[in-house]
């Protein structure tokens, strides 16, 4: 893992000062090595930190240069089949120098050219100077597990894992893009492309790119979507679904033994659910002494997962290490929203930085249990969509919404939300109700001092995410994997860990695996109107411990809600929220208090807007 900054300038006047201010706010992503190049006619400049993980010796230090310096890469991340590729390319002729996946990924590119993208098995984002072809080649791993920040002006192309690094140079202005402000405030991140900031981009999950040196043209390709929807969905018998299991058994098994090569200490985070349960067994079984960790929240036993993951470690005896976390210091926030380059609508990251710091005492890579939600349904969401959408697909949508609009005035306070109203209005044919908008449209519009939103924006780019599928399970998964994952969990677990200088990594998010849950596999081994992750359970019901409890939903997480009805937390949001230089509407935020109060959950919405003025006043970005 590493933190990657560049630039490419048409007009060979490139700025080495800010190369190297900007490869210095990376340091927490490579600490072990600082390495840059500029190519002789002042065209391109690279710059890397490194984090060693694969090949600790110079050898393995970026920049890298191939093919008599007519190929030069600089690589965040890790390709977990790069020895099969090795020996593929070695059959072919190539020679290496190094034990690195980094030449391995170089080779393979002066091999097969951008073709090289349908080979790899892995988590990255990289950039490689084609002399030659007098280009610069750019992607971003399938799932958009590692960032990429570029901007372009002027035949200039900037580009860094970090937006931080970015807009160091004072010269750029720091805008707020209105449209990816919109969206932050109705799904809790910035998706696809969008930045929040003006001028800025990310480069989507799946996604590749071309900068033309000489023109400054800049081609953007996606060389990987998800497979088609599986197309049989009818029930199966106890023999089909042992097949189902042996199958998810070995891929998993083959994934985490892949993702457990490296030349430095590996730890599993174990939070004691059913997905990085899965990961701790199978790495156990593979031979080697494991570490595990975990955090666990003091007084509040609805988030104390340490005795689950005990459970885990005993059984599988692992070397467990646990942090007990009184209460987590409101101090912490403002350190979060240095490190995280957009705001993020997620508490989760707390006790997720905390066991990264915990993991990185002791190791220098962990796995962890991410995207097993997504593939094989194991949201709460996931049961009640399909529950609504078996019992309102009959009702014509004018009469739901009639109905409702007659009623509201009679529901009890809580219920009178528009997720409500998003449920009871949805074309379940062909879209899906926003069961994760934290401000409503009226509220966003409104939502400012002395502006005024459109609101309209963020309900048409959802709109402009979902996939058209027969299944509604097949629907929300699709759209939670495309944007929740890539725009919220990812970013939450790579911001975190690398604030630690840590890599994590995710055995669930091989490729092939994400190919059988979406192509493969039944709805009914995914998620149903009563159950959940339905094929995980199965396999662990095969290798798990008996006492092991599989009802169970539960992450690394925080009593937000409990926390802001008083003391430090409360306080501190109250008070930046309505300091005489809130950008928000001071009406608001005593509504979303006083209703708070009232025993409405506004922590993640109060959280979201305490994020977004410390996140403006920290970089001090204008409207």
């Amino acid at each position: 893992m590493c933190g990657i900054l560049g630039v490419v300038n048409k007009n060979k006047n490139i700025d080495r000062e800010w190369v190297r201010q900007g490869a210095k706010l990376l340091s927490h992503r490579g600490p072990d090595q600082y390495s840059e190049w500029f190519s002789d006619d002042n065209y391109v400049g690279f710059a890397h930190r490194r984090l060693s993980i694969i090949d600790l010796s110079e050898l393995g230090k970026q920049p890298m240069k191939f093919d008599n310096d007519n190929l030069v890469i600089i690589f965040n991340g890790e390709i977990y089949n790069y020895l099969e590729i090795k020996a593929e390319l070695i059959e072919n002729g190539y020679r290496f120098s190094s034990t690195s996946d980094t030449e391995v990924l170089l080779a393979g590119y002066h091999h097969w050219g951008t073709d090289v993208l349908n080979k790899l098995n892995g988590m990255f984002s990289f950039a490689i100077y084609d002399k030659r072809k007098s280009y610069i080649f750019f992607a971003r791993d399938r799932v958009g597990e590692k960032p990429f920040f570029y901007c372009e002006q002027n035949g200039e192309l900037r580009f860094a894992s970090e937006l931080k690094a970015l807009i160091i140079d004072k010269a750029v202005p720091r805008i707020i893009d209105h449209q990816s402000l919109d969206c932050f405030l109705s799904m809790g991140f910035v998706p696809n492309n969008k930045c929040i900031l003006k001028g800025f981009n990310k480069l989507p999950a799946g996604h590749a790119m071309k900068f033309e040196v000489n023109s400054g043209r800049i081609t953007t390709w996606k060389y990987w979507d998800l497979p088609p929807e599986f197309e049989s969905n009818s029930n199966f018998n106890f023999y089909q679904e042992e097949k189902f299991v042996d199958k998810i058994d070995d891929l998993l098994r083959d994934s985490v033994k892949r993702q457990l090569i490296a030349d430095v200490p590996v730890g599993i985070l174990l939070s004691g659910g059913v997905d990085s349960s899965l990961i701790t067994a199978m790495a156990a079984q593979n031979g080697s002494q494991i570490k595990t960790f975990t955090v666990s929240m003091r007084g509040y036993n609805k988030y104390d997962e340490s005795p689950h993951a005990r459970l885990i470690s005993n059984h599988f005896n692992t070397e467990h290490f646990e942090l007990v976390a009184d209460k987590t210091s409101v101090d912490l926030l403002p350190i979060l929203i240095e490190q995280f380059d957009e705001p993020l609508v997620d508490s989760s990251m707390f006790p997720t930085y905390l066991v990264s710091q915990l993991v990185s005492q002791h190791c220098t890579v962990a796995l962890g249990g991410d995207g097993a939600d997504e593939l094989f349904g194991g949201y709460n969401h996931y049961s009640k969509l399909i529950k609504a959408h078996n019992l309102l697909r009959w009702i014509p949508l004018r009469l739901r919404r009639e109905v409702y609009s007659s009623l509201k005035g009679f529901l009890p306070f809580q219920y009178r939300n528009y997720k409500v109203d998003d449920l009871l209005s949805c074309d379940f044919t062909n879209s899906l109700p926003q069961v994760a908008k934290y401000f409503d449209n009226r509220t966003r519009e409104n939502i400012l001092v002395g502006q005024k939103l459109n609101s309209n924006i963020s309900d048409d780019i959802f709109e402009s995410m979902l996939k058209p599928t027969t299944s509604i399970l097949q629907r929300a998964t699709r759209f939670d994997f495309s944007s929740y994952l890539c725009e919220d969990i990812l970013v939450k677990v790579d911001r975190t860990s690398m604030l630690n200088s840590l890599e994590i990594r995710a055995p669930f998010l091989d490729f092939r695996i994400i190919e059988f849950a979406f192509s493969k596999l039944p709805d009914s081994l995914r998620a149903t109107s009563t159950n959940r992750k339905v094929l995980l359970k199965l396999l662990a019901k095969k290798i798990l411990p008996k006492e092991f409890n599989l009802s169970r939903k539960q992450g690394f997480s925080i009593p937000l809600d409990e926390w802001l009805k008083s003391g430090d937390f409360r306080d501190f949001f109250w008070t930046i929220l309505t300091d005489s230089n809130s950008m928000f509407n001071p009406h608001t935020i005593k509504r979303l208090f006083d209703e708070h109060d009232m025993g409405v959950k506004n922590g993640e919405r109060l959280f979201a807007l305490v994020q977004l003025q410390l996140w403006v006043n920290k970089y001090n970005v204008s409207f």
